[in-house]
C-alpha cells in the first residue's frame, strides 16, 4: 500500500486579497491555490476569509483534511487595528518599591500614542508601591480601572525582568475579575520601564480583537477535520502557535512582508540578498544576511517598542504606479496606483481595444494633483499607463511572470505619450522606468552600506505580482544580479507554509561571560521547542552589541522533522558548479577547500586590478549543503578543516591569526563554524572567549573525529 501524502497550507492575509496555497510536504510543489478578497468588513473580520480559502483550497485539490500536517497564516489584523485606531481601552498598573517609585511612577505612565490622524491610544494609569501591595489593594485598583471603561490591563513593575511576582499578582487577580491582562515581563526581558510598558500597552490594546479572531479560526480549522496545530506568522519571519499569539499578538505586526521573506528563505533557499515584495501600490525592501532576515525593533506612532520585526523600507512605487505628466515632460511615477484610481493596466488589455488612444490628465483622489495620466480609447474605456506597461513595452516582463501582459497593447497605449514628449515609444517607456527606479536604487545603496553587503552578493530577489515590472530594470542599471521568485504572486503564502518556528530572547548583560551566553542560548532553545520546534533541528544564533550591552539569542527550527523534505542530493561536481555560478567563475577554477558530512566549502583564487594601478587577490568562499543550497557566501575568506575534538583549539588559533590590533582598537573577524549541517554564526562576536563558549556546545556534542569547518573573514579586507 502506498504511503499517504502529507500537505502544508499557507495563507497570506493581504490588504486586498487573502491567498492560500497547498504544498506537497515532500517535494515543496504547489499543488493548489485559492484567493478571495480580504474580508475586512465581515462581522467575523479577516478570519472569515482565512476559513474560506483553506476550505476551498482543500476541496478543489481533493485533499483529505487529515493529510494536512501544517497550517499557518499571516495576518494584517494587528497592523490594521493600530493604523485605524480600532483598539481596546487599556489601563496600566505601575508598580515599584517606595525608593524606586520616584522614577517609576512617571516611566510607567504611558503618554498618548497617535495611531492615525485624530486616533489616539490613551491609557489610564494607576500606581502602587510594592511595599503596600496585596490582593485587596490590587482588586480595588482593578475595579476603579474597570469603572473608567478599561477593557484590558497592563501590569508593569520596575525591574520585572528580574522579579515578576508583582506583575503575576495583578495578572492573577485581573483574570479572576474577567479582565484581559498583559504583563510587561511576558513581552520582553529587556530593561527600560518606559519602552517595556509602552510595548505591553500596544499589545494589550489589540488583545481582545486578536483573541476573538484566533478562537474563530481555530474552531473552523478543527471543524474542518484538520488536527495539525494552527500557527501564526510573526513579524520577524518565524511562526508561533495560536496559544502564543493569544498572549503576544503584537509580534504579528508586519507579518505580511515577513511571509514573503520566509518564502525567499525556504523556497528559493536564499542566503544573502536584497528582497523586494512588489505589489500594485507599494514595495517592501529588506535584507537577508547569512540566511536570516535583518531585524529591528518596530516603531508605533513614532514611539520605540521592544517588538522584533523585519527591517523593512516601504516606498510608494510598484507595478501599478501611474505615470504623471506636466507640460511635455514625464514629471513622476506614482505614488498613486491604477488600483487606487480604479483603472485597468493598458498592458492587460487586448490590442484591438487600444484604438485611437487619447491622453487624459486627472486626479485619482480628491486633493491629488491633476497630472496623473490615463488614456481614453475609441470604445470609451480608460486605461492607466503603469510601470508594468513600460516593462512590457521594453521586454523586461517575460512570459510566465505575473506582470507579463500584451506588449502590443502596451506599445499602442504609450504612443500618445511618446508623441507628446517627442520621443519613440521605447524611449518613453524607458524614461518611465528610470523615474521609478530612481526611488529604488537609493534604498538599495543605503542597505548595501548599512549591512556591509558585498556587491557581488547583493542579489535582488523579486517577489510579489509586480516584481517583474521593476526588478529586472533596477538590476540592469545597478549592474546587479536578480531573481524573480517562482510563483512570485503567491510567495507570501508559500512562505507562511514553509516558515520555521522562531523565538528571540534579549537581555541587557554588561560584559557577558561565556556562562551568560550559554544560558541565553539555552533559554532561546527551550523557548522555541516549547513553541513546537523539533529539538533535533533547532539552530541558535547569538548577537552581542558591546555598545548597548544587549545580547540577543535567536532560535529557529522546523515544526517537525524535515527528513522527508530533503530534495535530491547534489554531487560534488554539481555543488562546485553551483558555487562557481555564484562566484561568476568557470567551474574548473573552483576547488573544494573543506567539507563535513552535510556541507561542502569551495574557494577560488581571484586577481583584480584596482584603479589600473595595482592588483589585489581574494579567495571567495561558498558553503553548499547536500541539497545544493548556498548557506554561506563571502567575497574573501580563510577556510580551515578540523575535527570536533580539536575544533575549539583551531578556532582559537584562527581567531588570533586574523584579528587585527590597531593601537588601542581591536578588529575581530567574522567567523562561522560548520558542524554537520548546522552553522554556528559568530559574526558580530567581538571576544574570543564568547566565540568559544557559543561553539563549545555544538562541538562537544559530536563524536571526536567528526569533520568540522572553520570559515573566517577579516574585517580589514572591507567585507
Amino acid at each position: 500500500m502506498s504511503e499517504r501524502k502529507a500537505y502544508r497550507i499557507g495563507i497570506d492575509v493581504g490588504g486586498t486579497f487573502t491567498k492560500a496555497v497547498l504544498i506537497d510536504n515532500a517535494s515543496f510543489e504547489v499543488v493548489g491555490r485559492y484567493s478571495v478578497l480580504t474580508t475586512h468588513s465581515d462581522a467575523r473580520g479577516v478570519a472569515a476569509g482565512v476559513v474560506e480559502v483553506f476550505r476551498n483550497v482543500l476541496e478543489r485539490s481533493a485533499v483529505d483534511p487529515k493529510d494536512v500536517i501544517f497550517l499557518a497564516h499571516s495576518t494584517t489584523q494587528a497592523t490594521n487595528a493600530l493604523l485605524e485606531g480600532d483598539v481596546a481601552a487599556v489601563g496600566v498598573i505601575g508598580m515599584a518599591s517606595r525608593v524606586e517609585s520616584v522614577l517609576a511612577r512617571g516611566q510607567s505612565n504611558v503618554k498618548d500614542i497617535e495611531l492615525a490622524p485624530g486616533r489616539f491610544l490613551r491609557p489610564s494609569h494607576r500606581f502602587i508601591t510594592t511595599d503596600k501591595l496585596d490582593e485587596a489593594l490590587v482588586r480595588e485598583t482593578l475595579q476603579s480601572l474597570r469603572d473608567e471603561g478599561v477593557q484590558v490591563v497592563v501590569a508593569s513593575s520596575a525591574f520585572s525582568v528580574d522579579d515578576q511576582s508583582a506583575e503575576e499578582l495583578v495578572m492573577r487577580v485581573a483574570t479572576q475579575l474577567g479582565l484581559a491582562v498583559t504583563g510587561g515581563h511576558e513581552i520582553t526581558k529587556l530593561y527600560g520601564l518606559t519602552t517595556r510598558t509602552r510595548t505591553a500597552v500596544i499589545n494589550a490594546s489589540i488583545l481582545p480583537k486578536m483573541i476573538g479572531t484566533a478562537n474563530m479560526t481555530e474552531e473552523a480549522v478543527r471543524e474542518a477535520g484538520i488536527a495539525a496545530p494552527l500557527m501564526i506568522m510573526r513579524g520577524d519571519g518565524g511562526v508561533m502557535d495560536v496559544q502564543e499569539m493569544r498572549r503576544r499578538p503584537v509580534v504579528t505586526m508586519l507579518s505580511g512582508p515577513a511571509a514573503s521573506v520566509a518564502g525567499a528563505l525556504m523556497y528559493l533557499r536564499v542566503s544573502d540578498g536584497i528582497y523586494f515584495e512588489v505589489g500594485g501600490t507599494s514595495t517592501n525592501i529588506g535584507v537577508i544576511r547569512n540566511g536570516r532576515p535583518t531585524i529591528k525593533h518596530a516603531r508605533v506612532g513614532g514611539h520605540d517598542t521592544y517588538v522584533n520585526s523585519l527591517d523593512v523600507r516601504v516606498i510608494g512605487i510598484a507595478g501599478g504606479s501611474m505615470v504623471r505628466v506636466r507640460g511635455n515632460d514625464i514629471h513622476d511615477v506614482g505614488p498613486r496606483s491604477a488600483h487606487i484610481a480604479g483603472l485597468h493596466y493598458a498592458a492587460f488589455a487586448k490590442p484591438e481595444d487600444i484604438v485611437d488612444p487619447q491622453i487624459e490628465l486627472f486626479r485619482p483622489k480628491e486633493g491629488d494633483p491633476d497630472d496623473y495620466l490615463a488614456i481614453r480609447c475609441a470604445n470609451g474605456e480608460r486605461y492607466a499607463l503603469t510601470n508594468t506597461c513600460a516593462a512590457n513595452v521594453l521586454g523586461y516582463a517575460k512570459p510566465g511572470w505575473h506582470a507579463h501582459g500584451d506588449a502590443e497593447s502596451a506599445r499602442r497605449a504609450f504612443a500618445p505619450l511618446a508623441q507628446r514628449i517627442g520621443s519613440t515609444v521605447e524611449e518613453a517607456a524607458r524614461r518611465v522606468l528610470v523615474k521609478a527606479a530612481a526611488k529604488v536604487t537609493g534604498v538599495v545603496e543605503d542597505l548595501v552600506a548599512e549591512y556591509k553587503l558585498d556587491r557581488d552578493q547583493a542579489v535582488l530577489i523579486g517577489e510579489g505580482g509586480g516584481a517583474a515590472s521593476l526588478i529586472p530594470f533596477v538590476a540592469e542599471i545597478m549592474k546587479l544580479d536578480f531573481k524573480i521568485s517562482q510563483d512570485a504572486e503567491v510567495i507570501s503564502s508559500i512562505g507562511v507554509a514553509l516558515a520555521l518556528v522562531r523565538e528571540t530572547i534579549e537581555r541587557v548583560i554588561p560584559g557577558p561571560t561565556p556562562d551568560d551566553l550559554q544560558r541565553i542560548k539555552r533559554e532561546a532553545f527551550d523557548a522555541v521547542v516549547k513553541l513546537g520546534a523539533a529539538p533535533e533541528n533547532v539552530e541558535v544564533t547569538i548577537e552581542v552589541d558591546p555598545q548597548t550591552q544587549r545580547v540577543r539569542a535567536t532560535a529557529m527550527g522546523a515544526s517537525e522533522m524535515r527528513s522527508q523534505d530533503m530534495r535530491k542530493q547534489v554531487s560534488e561536481e554539481e555543488a562546485a558548479g553551483i558555487a562557481a555560478t555564484s562566484m561568476g567563475l568557470a567551474p574548473e577554477t573552483v576547488r573544494l577547500a573543506a567539507a563535513t558530512a552535510e556541507m561542502r566549502v569551495f574557494q577560488a583564487d581571484v586577481s583584480e586590478r584596482k584603479w589600473r594601478v595595482f592588483t589585489t587577490r581574494r579567495t571567495p568562499v561558498r558553503a553548499v549543503d547536500r541539497e545544493g543550497v548556498i548557506r554561506i557566501q563571502r567575497s574573501d575568506g580563510v577556510v580551515t578543516q578540523a575535527c570536533a575534538s580539536d575544533g575549539l583549539q583551531q578556532l582559537r588559533s584562527l581567531w588570533e591569526s586574523v584579528t587585527i590590533y590597531n593601537g588601542d582598537s581591536v578588529i575581530a573577524p567574522d567567523m562561522f563554524v560548520v558542524a554537520g549541517r548546522r552553522i554556528v554564526d559568530l559574526c558580530g562576536i567581538t571576544a574570543l572567549d564568547q566565540a568559544i563558549a557559543i561553539s563549545r556546545g555544538e562541538l562537544e556534542s559530536l563524536p571526536p573525529e567528526t569533520p568540522v569547518v572553520l570559515i573566517s573573514m577579516q574585517g580589514a579586507r572591507g567585507l
